[in-house]
């Protein structure tokens, strides 16, 4: 089935504004920043990864911005052939389908990569093979007289037993699933390295200033007194209003909530999986991280929602980022 249920995963959780102006959502998110004043962004809304993105860049000659936007598509595009979902032909659903694909692309590689890495690193919560879990899940909510409680427990640990980011073997000539029926999901990291990747897009291309949106946020300013990106965290009550604000400056910010999306009618189950108990109620009502790069701050979101918080602050503490998590009484914990 087609997961469009997925398209609003975190990202609805950031909403960009700039220093001194009103936090007025843009499609629930909107980025403004101050530059050199004869200078105008140039801006591209679209989608990446079934996800609103967005790009603005700052350049003294539109007609180079603009090509740097084309070549920022571009990318996008690419690396979407290689990561998606609703892709047929993607390198992943080619992979999730045959349970193993020969000469893999090396962003496919580079990635599984990244992934077994914070895999290990956050003992397990996070892990891209939990995609057997949303087919489960998603599955019986689809079904007329659903039970309102879930699948079964039996259902449930069939599911579990072919989720293990272990179970992966990653090789420059191949990868392959060690269990037959395994698949996964790239959506907790995926958006991260595309923006990671056309943020280096545009620093090789010796941009200064640049607000980078995938689904996760990359704030680029290299010039010196410009003030930050600021950035508001939404409140999962009502996404048009933030309870809380970052500034970033080349860094990334990435939210995770499991408020994003409902598999039932109810809301009692969430798009966020927890790859050790199989449940899908996440621990907080959202996550935020910011990080060097978006690739790191969108596993460590997608990792933290289902992790304790002395089990996230060892992480938080070992990588030096910082975190924001929102609690289900309302109240907030800053861990850095």
């Amino acid at each position: 089935m087609k997961q469009t249920i997925q398209t609003r995963r975190r990202f609805i959780g950031i909403i960009a504004a700039a220093s001194g102006l009103a936090m007025v959502p843009l499609a629930l998110r909107q980025a403004r920043a101050s530059y050199a004043p004869a200078v105008q962004p140039v801006i591209w809304r679209g989608v990446a990864l079934g996800a609103d993105a967005e790009l603005r860049i700052y350049h003294p000659d539109p007609v180079i911005a603009q090509k740097l936007i084309d070549q920022s598509v571009a990318e996008v595009h690419r690396l979407e052939k290689i990561f998606s979902l609703y892709q047929e032909d993607s390198a992943l659903s080619l992979l999730n389908r045959q349970g193993f694909i020969n000469s893999p692309p090396a962003d496919l590689l580079r990635l599984l990569a990244e992934s077994q890495h914070f895999s290990q690193l956050t003992g397990g919560a996070f892990d891209p093979t939990v995609q057997p879990l949303w087919k489960l899940y998603a599955g019986h909510f689809s079904t007329a007289q659903a039970d309102p409680d879930g699948p079964g427990i039996a259902a449930v640990t069939q599911a579990l037993s072919l989720v293990d980011y272990s179970a992966l073997e990653l090789d420059p000539a191949y990868i392959r699933y060690l269990r037959p029926d395994m698949a996964m999901t790239l959506n907790g990291i995926a958006q991260g390295y595309i923006t990671d990747r056309v943020t280096q897009l545009l620093r090789n291309a010796g941009l200064d200033r640049a607000l980078i949106d995938m689904g996760e946020i990359q704030g680029l300013n290299k010039l010196d007194g410009a003030e930050p990106w600021k950035v508001g965290l939404a409140d999962p009550d009502d996404p048009k209003k933030v309870f809380d604000t970052v500034e970033i400056r080349n860094q990334a910010l990435a939210t995770s909530g499991g408020y994003g999306t409902h598999l039932d009618t109810a809301g009692r189950f969430t798009h966020i999986f927890d790859p050790k108990t199989g449940l899908s109620q996440p621990r907080y009502r959202s996550v935020s991280v910011t990080a060097a790069n978006a690739t790191t701050a969108d596993a460590l979101s997608t990792a933290f929602s289902t992790m304790s918080l002395p089990d996230a602050e060892q992480v938080i503490k070992k990588l030096g980022v910082k975190a924001w998590f929102l609690m289900e009484d309302g109240s907030k914990v800053v861990v850095s």
